[in-house]
Parts: C-alpha cells; structure tokens; sequence
C-alpha cells in the first residue's frame, strides 16, 4: 500500500503546487543543505587541526623534562600527531627544535627513549619530504642514529629500530652519493654477520641480534634501489651468492626478508641485463620450492602460512620473472604496485 503523501506546503518564493516550483525549491534547500554541512565539516577540520597543533606545541615543551617517561611520552605523542595528519608548515616552522630535542634524546636517552626519537625523527623526513629541509635533519641525525647501530653496548631494539629509520631517512633525504654509499656500508657490516658460515652446515640459528640483522638486511635492500647501476652491479657480486644462505635461518622473519631481498636483487639484475644468468639457479629454485610448500611440524602453524605465501611469490619471480600485480587503495586514489622494487617501497 503507497504511504499516505504530506500536503503540499507552499515554499517561500513560489507556490507549494503546480509546474515544479516545489521541486525546485527542494533542491534548492538540500543544495544549501549541502553547503552547510560542507562548511561544518571545513570548521571541523580546521579545530581538530588546530587542537593538534596546539598539543603538539604543548609536548613540544615537554623534551626539556627531567623525567625520561614524560620526553619519551612527548616523543610519541608528537609521533602519532604527525602520523596521523599533514603538517608540513607547522613541521617546517619547528624543525630546528625538534631535530635539537630528538638529537639530545638519541645520545642521552636510553633505548625506549633512543626508539621514540629514531621513530619521531623517520616521520618528520616523511612529512618534509626530499628537499634541503629533510637533508638538514639527516645531516644532524644520521651520524648518531648511525653511532647507536652500530655500538655494540646499546639495546638491541634501539639500534634495530635506528636501522630502520636511519635507512628510510637516507631513502627519502640524502642527495649525497657518498653518504648513501657509507650508509650502506655501514648496513652490510651488519647484516653479513647473519651470512653461513662454511663450517656451519646444520643451517643459521637466530640469536638475539637477527632482529637488527634483518632491520639492517631490509633498510639496505630499500637503499639500494636508488643507487647507480654501477654500485648495483658491484652489490650485486658481492651478496647474491651468499643472500641465499640466511634462507636456511630458523627465524622465520629473516627468511622472509631474505626471500623478498632476493627477488628484488634478481629484478634489479634482469633489469640492468635481461640475459643475467645466476649460476646456482637450480639450487635456488629447489630451496625457494621447499620453502613455498614447508610442511615442517616443527614449525607454527601461523609461520608456515605467512612463509609459503610470500615463497610463492618469490619463487614466480626468481623463475619466471613474474610479480603479483597489487592495488593499494588511499582514499579515492590508487596505488599500482607491479614490481618488488615499488612492493619494497611501499
């Protein structure tokens, strides 16, 4: 049955019946509807930026505290504020009294403190952006985030955390070519310490240092996409032979890594020659295989899983020079990943 209909009221500016003025002056009142909620919503972002900005400014304040909690709270407080919106004027406006909290956080800070401030200092170049003004907070920084990497005495989550960071600012900073190879140098002493030993032949156990190996493994793989093809080919030679042994690692974290780190290396190579051949492929494949079908019991079930799923696609792209195309989707924009470089990007 039809619901009964409302009686025709006159609108102002024209009669409530006949040829369409009710219409028209409905979708002239959900139109002025429309603006207004529009403009709300402008308002309302505009306060919630402006609540932000001014917490921000209030933690800001706070790094001078004598408490290491209260600095360290203030550090990832200001981390989630930026995280979450773009203030790229308010960071530009600041820089220099963030880059000098965060450096007296990284060199008198312990290691939650010295993670905060790596962490901070990783979001401030994100927000800025390649330019001079990220250049500048890496040239302060990135000597001491390189310092706490490698000084054996500080926490192991410190200098995994500052490994990570330290190769994303180099990533989206640094315009100097001997500073990006010196950062990676500084990675591969890392890392290569995970390499197989000749005489061990049971395979790599994890010890306390894999999670900062496999930090520094992956920030020098990002790195190494926008080196020249000459360096490429130089890391190439060095590593692709010995990459394939921190597959036998009883971390499941590092095999990963050093799966997805192959596949890339293999992309970069084929890319530079399209006839590269690798010596050991057929060993390689073999390992790759077993690792994208791994049924060992001994093993965790949720392990297993993640492994052989990102083995698969290791595997396509080692023998078959194929990659899974993906959409990432930002709102109403689209982000095509089609290669491991952009897939290690992202």
């Amino acid at each position: 049955m039809p619901k009964n209909k409302k009686r025709n009221t006159p609108h102002r500016g024209g009669s409530g019946s006949g040829g369409g003025g009710g219409g028209a002056g409905a979708a002239a009142a959900t139109a002025a509807g429309e603006r207004v909620l529009h403009i709300e919503t402008i308002e309302s972002h505009h306060l919630k930026l402006w609540l932000l900005n001014r917490q921000t400014t209030t933690m800001i304040r706070v790094f001078c505290a004598v408490s290491a909690k209260t600095r360290q709270a203030a550090l990832e407080g200001i981390k989630n504020a930026v995280s979450s919106k773009m203030l790229y004027e308010f960071i530009l406006e600041r820089r220099m009294t963030l880059t000098d909290s965060i450096e007296r956080c990284l060199k008198k800070g312990k290691s939650d403190e010295q993670r905060a401030a790596a962490a901070l200092a990783c979001v401030l170049c994100i927000q800025l952006g390649p330019g001079i003004e990220s250049e500048e907070i890496l040239k302060t920084l990135g000597p001491i985030l390189k310092k706490i990497i490698c000084d054996g005495t500080a926490s192991i989550q410190a200098r995994q955390t500052c490994a990570t960071c330290f190769g994303l600012c180099c990533f989206i900073a640094t315009d100097d070519i001997t500073e990006l190879y010196s950062t990676l140098e500084c990675l591969e002493n890392i890392f290569t310490k995970s390499y197989l030993k000749e005489k061990d032949t049971n395979g790599i156990c994890s010890t306390p240092n894999t999670v900062l190996h496999i930090s520094s493994l992956l920030a020098w793989t990002l790195l190494l996409t926008i080196c020249p093809i000459n360096e490429v080919k130089k890391k190439l030679e060095m590593h692709l032979h010995k990459l394939p042994s921190l597959l036998s690692c009883d971390d499941v974290n590092m095999r990963i890594a050093a799966g997805e780190s192959l596949a890339l290396l293999f992309e970069l190579a084929r890319g530079m020659d399209s006839d590269f051949f690798y010596e050991d492929m057929e060993s390689l494949t073999q390992m790759l295989r077993a690792l994208a079908t791994d049924g060992n019991k001994h093993r965790a079930k949720v392990d297993k899983r993640k492994q052989r799923s990102v083995f698969r696609d290791v595997l396509r792209a080692v023998e078959e020079r194929d990659f899974p195309t993906e959409t990432v989707k930002f709102g109403p924009e689209r982000m095509y990943i089609d290669c491991w470089v952009k897939k290690h990007t992202y």
